[in-house]
């Protein structure tokens, strides 16, 4: 008996086999093969380039910030590497012979892996987290779903990672980059309204030294109050051991004692047997979380004062940080640049510096670094031309 000719199925005739890839397989469906190979057209030829450059660039990332990290953390930036190594043969199958040589990384993407390699983690995760966001894959034909879920999952990894980051440095970072740019926008626009309205350069200057001082002051001031205040209200709100000292003088068949405890937030069954702890007869078999616990109070103390800090200290910071970003403005000032050139340079020094701790904020908030930098510039630059206008309008009105 002949044996009649066996007739390919259509799925199994995709030019270059992209159905045999891991990506295509695992997504359950072939990605689209319009161009695959040498049959792809020149538009998709460089899409996939580009994609292979970008799978290439966050593997390496990866791969830096594990060596700088370890435990956990290392072995989750590894796994990513990984995952964006299988990305990168995906479109290596699809480009074949053309996917040689490698093409280039774009500029910020070599940027990126230097950061990775010669500095911390946490602003190139947010960095990664902004790019793994930006994945065009699932409008992608040529992209196997799975690979577009991959992405999706990848960015809530790296969130993950980056906040763990933003954690750490959100405190006293956080206050440095906000006291500093409290101390440009003021002083700029305290510099730019006293130029304007036609001051000697000695005034302006002197004007600048002022604010800064008066500014800086004012935040460590501030910050004083407000840790001491926080200090004295948790210290009026803890409570004390007077129950320790007149226990034994109480009538213990009027047990007053119970009321403190119920006062406290306690149920009538735990101030019940804290008083009777009180009264030295513990022997009941009950929650041992009825119980008074001083390591833990102890603990929950040196918590507050870690997290609070010293106000001494928090009003030096302040200080420090407050001056760091005023002494900007008048830096053109004290070299000597006086009238409109020293204006111009001094709103120049704080564009730059505005751009860059709004960065900072973008980045630790998970946000746009320039958007976040441009907003600040404006936020900046907006209080400096209301202050020159009113110099003007009060230089017109006294000379007048």
């Amino acid at each position: 008996m002949s044996q009649e000719p066996i007739t390919p199925r259509p799925e199994d005739s995709h030019a270059g086999g992209d159905s045999d890839t891991p990506d295509a397989s695992a997504s359950g469906s072939a990605p689209s093969t319009a161009g695959s190979g040498n049959h792809a057209t020149a538009a998709q030829r460089r899409r996939w380039r580009r994609y292979l450059a970008d799978e290439i660039s966050e593997a390496t990332v990866y791969r830096y910030l594990a060596e700088r990290t370890d435990g956990r953390e290392s072995e989750i930036l590894r796994e990513m590497a990984d995952a964006e190594k299988r990305h990168e043969q995906h479109w290596r199958n699809l480009l074949g012979p053309q996917a040689d040589p490698e093409p280039r990384p774009s500029a910020s993407s070599l940027a990126l892996q230097f950061m990775a390699r010669h500095f911390g983690t946490v602003f190139v995760l947010a960095l990664a987290q902004r790019a793994e966001g930006r994945s065009r894959y699932d409008e992608d034909p040529d992209a196997p779903s799975s690979m577009a879920a991959d992405e999706a999952v990848h960015e809530e990894v790296v969130r993950a990672l980056a906040t763990n980051g933003r954690e750490k440095l959100s405190g006293n970072f956080r206050a440095a980059v906000f006291g500093a740019n409290d101390g440009l926008v003021s002083n700029v626009a305290l510099i730019m309204g006293i130029g304007a309205s036609g001051a000697s350069p000695h005034m302006v200057l002197l004007s600048g030294v002022a604010g800064l001082l008066a500014g800086a002051l004012s935040m460590g001031a501030g910050e004083f109050v407000s840790v001491r205040s926080q200090r004295e209200l948790l210290d009026a709100s803890r409570p004390t051991q007077v129950t320790l000292d007149v226990a034994p003088d109480l009538d213990i068949d009027r047990n007053e004692l119970e009321l403190i405890y119920r006062a406290r937030g306690m149920s009538e069954e735990a101030a019940h047997h804290r008083a009777l702890e009180r009264f030295g007869h513990y022997s009941c078999d009950c929650d041992p979380s009825f119980s008074h616990q001083p390591e833990a109070e102890a603990e929950e103390e040196n918590t507050e004062n870690v997290a609070l800090g010293t106000d001494l200290g928090a009003a030096a910071s302040s200080f420090c940080f407050f001056a760091s970003g005023a002494i900007i403005p008048i830096l053109p000032y004290l070299f000597g640049i006086s009238g409109f050139p020293g204006m111009v340079i001094s709103l120049l020094l704080v564009g730059i510096a505005l751009l860059g701790t709004g960065a900072v904020v973008g980045l630790l908030s998970g946000a746009s670094p320039l958007k976040r930098g441009l907003r600040q510039l404006l936020i900046g630059y907006g209080a400096a031309a209301a202050t020159y206008l009113l110099g003007l309008l009060f230089g017109t009105s006294v000379g007048g």
